[in-house]
């Protein structure tokens, strides 16, 4: 599996998340959203992403790409 699939699965759920819990527990959730939407934003200009910093940290191989 190529690693921004993966970026981009992680990032839809957490947002996903995010918002469920905006609306039913506090509107205070949308700042996952907004610093995830940051995050996505900064790793297409940089290449550096927790994420994938996290990947190879735990040791799972995925291919970059």
């Amino acid at each position: 599996m190529k690693f921004h699939r993966v970026e981009k699965g992680v990032a839809g759920l957490i947002i996903l998340l995010s918002l469920i819990l905006a609306v039913g527990a506090s509107y205070w959730w949308l700042i996952v959203t907004f610093l995830v939407g940051i995050n996505l934003f900064q790793s297409a200009f940089t290449d550096k992403c927790p994420l994938k910093w996290l990947v190879n940290k735990i040791g799972l191989k995925i291919e970059n790409g």
